[in-house]
């Protein structure tokens, strides 16, 4: 996992460094806010690790622009400023995690696996529930829902329904959806594709707004939520 830290007093910094990298994540230093910004923005990374007080650009801006432009990316503030406003501004403006200096490393440490870990679940949680608009599509328990309703679906209406979930927003040809849910070759003088998203239609589509499941001329099907 990698891990920015952006931290104007060197010795600091370096600390963290050493310490983190004895730890397993893989770590790079930004000296002032500018360019903590910019690899932030520009780089891919699991965690920030924020000062507060930064030349260039202070801390309070660095975490509102990464927030505007990686709402997802989780950021701890690491701050002599201690005071209450100051750690509720921090929160208030998106932080995961606000900790004051001096502080044991220990600490840091847990905190930042504190963090990993609740990503964790989330990822975990959004591999294994399939949503779009108002329908969920449940994995683990098999279950599918629109608006709170439990709709009941056949072994070969779900793998559709899952198939055009992780592909949502994408035009789908009768011969992927042939290949990905029936494991088997089209053959274009059959309808069985077209009966299926028919009888899938009747179930997810009929009874609510909006319409998900869509034709798309000559090539297939699309599943998108769409100005009515």
């Amino acid at each position: 996992m990698r891990i920015l830290i952006i931290e104007d007093q060197e010795h600091a910094a370096t600390y963290l460094q050493k310490g983190l990298r004895e730890n397993g994540f893989h770590v790079d230093i930004a000296s002032n806010g500018v360019d903590g910004l910019h690899l932030a923005l520009t780089e891919q990374y699991g965690l920030i690790v924020l000062d507060i007080m930064l030349p260039g650009i202070d801390g309070w801006s660095v975490l509102e622009l990464i927030r505007k432009q990686k709402p997802t990316l989780p950021v701890l503030c690491l701050t002599a400023r201690d005071g209450v406003e100051d750690r509720v501004r921090g929160l208030e403006l998106g932080a995961d995690d606000y900790l004051v200096k001096p502080f044991a490393f220990s600490e840091l440490l847990a905190r930042i696996r504190v963090i990993f870990r609740r990503i964790q679940g989330v990822v975990a949680q959004r591999e294994t529930l399939l949503t779009i608009a108002d329908l969920e599509l449940d994995l683990l328990s098999r279950k599918a829902t629109r608006r709170g309703q439990r709709i009941d679906l056949t072994p070969k209406e779900f793998a559709l329904m899952a198939l055009l979930l992780r592909r949502q927003g994408e035009a789908l040809s009768r011969t992927q959806i042939a290949e990905q849910v029936w494991d088997m070759n089209f053959d274009s003088d059959t309808n069985v594709i077209d009966v299926a998203v028919r009888r899938l239609r009747a179930k997810v589509d009929a009874d609510f707004t909006p319409k998900l499941i869509h034709n798309v001329r000559g090539v297939g099907y699309i599943l998108e939520v769409r100005d009515e």
